[in-house]
C-alpha cells in the first residue's frame, strides 16, 4: 500500500525537542501518511483534505481555531499523555472531533517518579552527589543528615490512577497514607494501601511529612497550594510536585523554602516550563528539580505510541474508540 492511500496524520516534525520520537515514525509510518507541520503550512490547499487526525507529542501541534478550521477531514485528535489543560475542550466538540489520550501509559512511570523525587528531597540525593564530587571530600560532616521515609507520613493530593500507584509504593515504605481527592476511594481500594481520607486538605498539609501533587489541572485547582497551604506544613515538611506547575503558587514556594517554612521540594513540573535561566528555584540547594519527564521511560513512551494508533484506527473504521476523552 502506497503512502497516498494511508490516511494523512498530522504530526509536529522530525526534527527540534518537541518532534515526534524518532523511535516510533517506523511504527506510525506502517499505518499513516505523517505530514509534518511545516508541509502542511507551506501547502494546505494539498495537505488539509487529507488529514483525518492530528497526533500530539509534546503538545505539539498546538491545536486553535484556524488549524481546525483547515481540516475539513479530521476526525480524532490524539494526546500523548493524560493532562489536557493545553487543550481547548471546547473548541474541539465544537467542531465535532473526537479526542482520546493516554492514562494508562503515564500511570506507573509517573508514580515511579514522585517516589523518586520523594526519596531524592529526603535523602538529600543531589546535594550528597555533589559532595562525592567536591574538591576535598575529608571536609564533608560526619553530621551531614537528611530525613527518613521508611515510617513518616505521606499526603498525596489527587488520588487518581498516579495517586493511588503512588500509594501502592509508599506502603512498601511502610509509610503512613493520607489522600484528598474530590471524589473519595471505596473502603476496598483504601484498605488495599492503607490510605485514610481526608475530606479537608488542611488537616492532610498538617500531619503529612511529605505532601505529594497528583492532581489535574482544573480552574479549581489552580494554585491550590499558595502562601496559606504552604504555611501548615511541617518545617520540616517536603512538597513534591508531579501534577502540574500552575498547582502551586511559585512565588509562595520560593518564600517557604527560603525562608524555612517547609524543607524542601521535588518538583518535575513547573510554570513555565523550562524556567527561565535566572529563576529562584533554580538556585536553591533544597529543590530537586527535573524537568517533567515523569512519563519518559522507553516502555512509556512506546505503549504511548501504540494506544495513541489504536485510537486513530478505531476513529477511522467506525469504532469504540480506546481511551476516548468524553467531550461535553
Amino acid at each position: 500500500m502506497g503512502d497516498q492511500e494511508l490516511p494523512g496524520v498530522l504530526v509536529s516534525g522530525f526534527e527540534g525537542p518537541k518532534c515526534i520520537c524518532e523511535e516510533h515514525v517506523g511504527d506510525l509510518q506502517k499505518h499513516f501518511n505523517l505530514i509534518t507541520m511545516q508541509e502542511f503550512l507551506e501547502n494546505k490547499t494539498k495537505f488539509g483534505q487529507k488529514i483525518q487526525a492530528v497526533y500530539i507529542w509534546a503538545g505539539k501541534p498546538v491545536i486553535n481555531q484556524a488549524l481546525l478550521q483547515s481540516l475539513p477531514s479530521l476526525k480524532i485528535i490524539v494526546n500523548g499523555g493524560v493532562g489536557l489543560d493545553h487543550l481547548d475542550l471546547k473548541l474541539i466538540a465544537d467542531h465535532g472531533v473526537k479526542l482520546a489520550n493516554t492514562p494508562q501509559a503515564v500511570s506507573s512511570p509517573t508514580a515511579d517518579m514522585g517516589m523518586a523525587l520523594l526519596l531524592a528531597s529526603a535523602r538529600r540525593l543531589v546535594e550528597g552527589h555533589l559532595l562525592a564530587h567536591s574538591a576535598d571530600p575529608n571536609t564533608i560532616s560526619a553530621n551531614w543528615m537528611s530525613q527518613e521515609v521508611t515510617g513518616a507520613t505521606l499526603g498525596i493530593i489527587g488520588m487518581g490512577s498516579i495517586g493511588y500507584k503512588i500509594a501502592q509504593r509508599a506502603k512498601a515504605f511502610e509509610m503512613k497514607i493520607l489522600y484528598h481527592n474530590r471524589t473519595r476511594r471505596n473502603l476496598v481500594q483504601e484498605e488495599t494501601v492503607g490510605a485514610t481520607y481526608c475530606e479537608h486538605l488542611d488537616d492532610l498539609l498538617q500531619e503529612s511529612d511529605f505532601v505529594m501533587l497528583a492532581a489535574s489541572l482544573t480552574p479549581q485547582t489552580q494554585n491550590m497550594i499558595g502562601k496559606r497551604e504552604l504555611s501548615l506544613m511541617k518545617p520540616t515538611g517536603v512538597l513534591i510536585n508531579i501534577g502540574r506547575g500552575q498547582l502551586v503558587d511559585q512565588d509562595a514556594l520560593v518564600d517557604a523554602l527560603q525562608t524555612g517554612i517547609i524543607q524542601a521540594a521535588g518538583l518535575d513540573v513547573t510554570y513555565p516550563e523550562p524556567l527561565p535561566r535566572d529563576h529562584p528555584l533554580l538556585k536553591l540547594k533544597n529543590v530537586t528539580l527535573t524537568p517533567h519527564i515523569g512519563s519518559a521511560t522507553h516502555q512509556a513512551r512506546r505503549q504511548m505510541m501504540e494506544n495513541l494508533v489504536e485510537s486513530i484506527l478505531a476513529s477511522l473504521n467506525g469504532l469504540p474508540i480506546p481511551n476516548e476523552v468524553i467531550l461535553k
